[in-house]
């Protein structure tokens, strides 16, 4: 498999530039990407000479339009049709072009908001979703069943992963489109640079999320394609929780921040609880290796080289 054809769909964004640097560290040495000039997924023809001209033999299907709370809330019809269009051109191009394996990246989101923690694979679809995500969910589970049903009717072999909560190098640290943690750190820097006494959370902080270190979940990804070939879904998480509150905390002291933390309890909290169980990925021998503070410490240097001009001393090493 390593001299075979990979195709990378989305390897731009924080989980697709992963994905590939995983891979090439791994030594796989024939790995093809597009840019969004070169290629518009939204475009079926686009996608459909892209496929007939390039015939990739594997495809990780990491390309999505996504976002935090504010940006799922502001744009809900983007999020639903942008998603449902990059997923239908290339599954089904996959599948008219006799792709040996896909890998769709779906969420944790798509399960129901208030359903039984720890999270099961079985509990999709019985429940009511989040509503402040719902639009993106509902693509998502989409692209689950596309990938299901293709399986069942023309013997593909497309696989569905469940990431949890993601972050690390290469986020996107926007504080109105980005999800909390690399939004949480950016306010945390500013506020430390600027000696403000205050720094605003959205929401109680009451709300509990596991998080995953990105190239975590590359590696997860790659051993799935290795050794994993059911149409069921399977999720990929961390298996260690924490509220929002001791997230705000943990980057604060990471950051270097001594000031206060409020909570701004008009804004909304999403989901409660969101606690993947892994244990069908536990017995097939995966397991993060990147704990919440070593990941965090390496999000924020990288935040640092890439943002900041001058360096700023990290605490707590």
């Amino acid at each position: 498999m390593k001299k075979s054809k990979i195709y990378i769909a989305g390897h731009t964004g924080l989980v697709g530039s992963s994905i590939l640097r995983e891979f090439k560290n791994q030594g796989y040495t024939n790995l093809i990407v597009r840019i969004h000039s070169e290629l518009n997924l939204l475009d079926y023809k686009e996608v459909t000479s892209f496929f007939e001209k390039e015939k990739p033999e594997y495809v990780i299907l990491a390309a999505a339009k996504v976002g935090g709370i504010y940006a799922n809330n502001t744009f809900p019809a983007e999020f639903i049709y942008e998603n449902l269009q990059i997923q239908n051109n290339v599954i089904h191009c996959s599948y008219l072009n006799k792709v040996k394996k896909l890998l769709f990246l779906g969420s944790s989101c798509i399960y129901p908001r208030d359903c039984p923690q720890p999270i099961k694979e079985e509990y999709l679809l019985n429940g009511k979703l989040e509503p402040t995500n719902e639009p993106y969910a509902i693509a998502k589970i989409a692209g689950i069943k596309l990938c299901q049903s293709y399986n069942r009717q023309y013997k593909t072999n497309f696989i569905s992963v469940m990431p949890t909560n993601l972050y690390g190098v290469g986020d996107s640290f926007d504080t109105k489109n980005s999800h909390v943690l690399p939004a949480l750190i950016y306010k945390v820097h500013r506020a430390k640079i600027n000696n403000e006494k205050n720094v605003t959370v959205w929401g109680t902080g009451k709300p509990l999320r596991e998080f995953l270190y990105v190239d975590d979940l590359a590696n997860a990804c790659l051993f799935l394609m290795q050794n994993y070939s059911d149409s069921e879904i399977i999720n990929i998480g961390s298996g260690h929780e924490v509220s929002i509150k001791q997230l705000a905390e943990i980057i604060c002291e990471i950051v270097g921040y001594t000031g206060q933390i409020s909570f701004d309890t008009s804004m909304p909290d999403g989901t409660p609880r969101k606690f993947l169980d892994i244990s069908k990925l536990t017995k097939l021998g995966w397991k993060a290796k990147t704990d919440l503070q070593a990941g965090i410490k390496k999000t924020y240097t990288w935040y640092l080289e890439k943002f900041v001009i001058k360096k700023v001393t990290i605490y707590n090493d």
